[in-house]
């Protein structure tokens, strides 16, 4: 049998990452292989009848693959190669998934237990609790923590605690009021939050695991005496040194988990990761992977979160991949590089972006008065037959347009122009990618959106029944 062997055709930016994942594939698949480098920087602006001019596969060769935005009628590259020809998947780091294979064999694996805490749930109803528990879980969340209000005893935790496990939740009671823990442990909670020695005498009687801390804070005072007791009574618990904001200890605070594992190498042990991340103006994405990070690589086998603060509204979804994604790093001793694009959410992993002379050429090329908008770095650029314009702003790029008295453009095609100019600007900003008609990459927050082309598709479909 001959053995198979994809011609893969791309541009110059995307042929490195293109080599880098071809070459770890191909054994696995398996296949042989060859790359065709073509003479253009960003492999959508090629079409079928340009690579099919230019296209040279070797003799071996049983199929040609070319980049998913490659456009046009596939019959061109065809008949010039008597091969068959396919496009993969517009993102190269999708190949794997297209051939039928995971991005890393066992990627996805985690030994970090999430627990997400309700806020101020005493002020809340019941519904409005199970509501948010059921975001929690779909975001990630293995525990719900119900946090209480420190001025007032909850009476009646219990019906809440209760509701939530006929559900099929797992709870944790966040509180050191004994009359709070002893309802919310009847009724079904799992885990205290926390104990020290002004509540531990109580913890035999709940028969359940609790979360010890410090007697006083900064400090891992009466932490030593509050294990003996819990270990002599047979009380199972975890660790918690409290992690400090930062200008209050931060580091000292990173130290002391050292120290506790370093005294007690086996003891479960716990990190409440929101006294950083909402304590600090930055968006809490990066914060929570560097965290687990720390988490992973001691051993820290669960973290309390918190998304109350708008810059850490997503928290639980970023602790969910980030568990993921260091869990690969650590057990694997990898970089936790190229393996989780849905964390890198302000910006892309990769710019692609045309040169002046290719937008250029494209203008003398193209015969059609469609208008293609493309974002380089000094600018916004806007290329139909024969015209090439470009400015930094996109209403002086409107102007320009509007000046060469086009034919077609009707309210609602500067309506969509407006709104392509303006995804195209923001891609500027922040150094992302801009595709037109496509949604912008925000990683795991990214918004799908139905082409232009699409959606005239589907109107026409519907005047026409």
């Amino acid at each position: 049998m001959t053995r198979r062997h994809i011609h893969f055709v791309t541009g110059r930016l995307a042929a490195p990452a293109l080599e880098q994942v071809v070459r770890e594939l191909a054994p696995k698949v398996p296949f042989d292989y060859s790359i065709q480098v073509m003479n253009i920087t960003v492999a959508a602006l090629m079409t079928t009848q340009w690579v099919a001019r230019r296209i040279a596969p070797p003799p071996e060769a049983t199929e040609v693959l070319l980049p998913g935005y490659c456009q046009g009628d596939l019959k061109p590259v065809e008949e010039a190669t008597s091969l068959p020809v396919a496009r993969g998947p517009k993102d190269l780091r999708e190949l794997p998934e297209y051939f039928g294979r995971r991005r890393a064999e066992d990627y996805g694996s985690y030994d970090i237990e999430i627990l997400a805490e309700i806020n101020f749930a005493p002020r809340l109803s019941v519904q409005q609790v199970l509501e948010q528990a059921r975001g929690l879980r779909q975001q990630g969340a293995d525990v719900i923590d119900l946090g209480t209000d420190p001025a007032e005893v909850w009476h009646d935790v219990g019906h809440y605690v209760r509701a939530l496990r006929e559900e099929g939740f797992r709870v944790s009671i966040d509180s050191f009021q004994l009359q709070e823990i002893e309802q919310a442990v009847k009724a079904g909670a799992e885990l205290v939050l926390s104990v020290n020695q002004s509540n531990l005498h109580a913890a035999p009687d709940w028969g359940v695991e609790v979360v010890v801390v410090p007697d006083r804070p900064g400090t891992l005072e009466g932490l030593e005496q509050s294990v003996e007791f819990l270990s002599a009574q047979g009380v199972p618990f975890r660790l918690d040194p409290i992690l400090d904001p930062i200008g209050f200890g931060f580091a000292r605070s990173l130290g002391r988990y050292l120290e506790v594992r370093r005294r007690w190498p086996e003891a479960p042990m716990l990190m409440g990761v929101g006294n950083l991340t909402e304590l600090t103006d930055v968006d809490s994405a990066g914060v929570n992977v560097l965290l687990l990070g720390f988490c992973q690589e001691l051993g820290i086998g669960s973290i309390l979160t918190t998304q109350v603060i708008p810059w850490a509204q997503t928290s639980v979804r970023e602790c969910d991949l980030a568990r993921r994604l260091v869990h690969y790093a650590v057990t694997r001793q990898t970089l936790p590089k190229r393996l989780e694009p849905r964390l890198v959410v302000l910006r892309d992993t990769t710019h692609l972006f045309p040169s002046r002379q290719e937008l250029e050429q494209l203008a003398r090329q193209i015969r059609d008065p469609n208008y293609r908008i493309f974002a380089r770095p000094e600018a916004l650029h806007l290329v139909s037959a024969g015209l090439h314009l470009e400015d930094d702003d996109p209403f002086e790029l409107f102007e320009k347009l509007m000046a060469t008295g086009p034919k077609n453009v009707d309210p609602s095609h500067a309506f969509y122009l407006g709104y392509e100019l303006a995804k195209a600007q923001i891609a500027r900003t922040l150094g992302k990618n801009y595709r037109q008609d496509e949604a912008l990459d925000w990683g795991f927050l990214t918004r799908e959106e139905i082409s232009h082309q699409q959606r005239k598709k589907e109107r026409q479909a519907t005047k026409g029944k």
